[in-house]
């Protein structure tokens, strides 16, 4: 497996120039940790699977579910895509949150793509960040670890990740948003579209 550093810098798209099975109700953790600790055994299991020599897709077809149930995904996309998230038509928001969708999951199973003994594992307590929390992690290997980071938040009664931090500090969401920036125009994110397109079919052909 790649570098996290390496991880999550991949999915920030510099564009400008066995099988997972998911509990009912997220029953991996409670409360603000329920999304975070549901996503950690999911990616194992992705790393685990590709271990097993299970191809892209399959890998795919198991995490997606997790992902979607434990990511916000449209507040992360109108985000990530920033100001002018309000002046798309509807049509092309409901297109960048399918597509987002896709290279979200595509990323992780990309990325998460090998399994030597790594671990997942939440580092209590929980920080409070206004009405949000962020949930730190560790991925633990034997040449080390690194911090993950999750801001969650409640939405509809149920905790949801809407962005994630890398050693604390840097944000997904906002390294999304400053790349995006030369690829939506007021009105029209077509470019941004296609750009997304494009990197979904590399990160699956990868």
């Amino acid at each position: 497996m790649r570098s996290m550093k390496h991880i999550f810098r991949s999915t920030a798209l510099a564009l400008a120039g066995g099988l997972v099975v998911m509990p009912p109700a997220m029953a991996a953790g409670s409360g603000a940790t329920a999304p975070v600790n549901a996503l950690d055994d999911a990616l194992i299991s992705t790393m685990k699977s590709a271990l097993a020599g299970q191809k892209f897709q399959t890998r795919y077809d198991a995490l997606e579910p997790v992902v979607k149930q434990t990511y916000n995904l449209p507040e992360v996309t109108k985000n990530s895509v920033g100001f002018l998230w309000s002046t798309l038509p509807a049509s092309q928001q409901s297109e960048l949150v399918d597509l987002f969708t896709q290279f979200t999951v595509s990323s992780y199973v990309s990325q998460f793509n090998s399994y030597n003994g790594q671990t997942l594992s939440i580092i209590p307590p929980a920080k409070p960040l206004g009405q949000k929390e962020i949930i730190e992690t560790k991925l633990s290997s034997d040449g080390g670890g690194v911090e993950l980071d999750y801001v969650v938040a409640n939405s509809n009664n149920a905790w949801k990740i809407d962005d994630v931090l890398l050693n604390g500090t840097i944000s997904q969401v906002a390294v999304h948003a400053s790349d995006f920036a030369s690829l939506v125009k007021s009105g029209d994110a077509s470019q941004l579209i296609s750009a997304l397109k494009t990197k979904i079919i590399a990160l699956q052909n990868s």
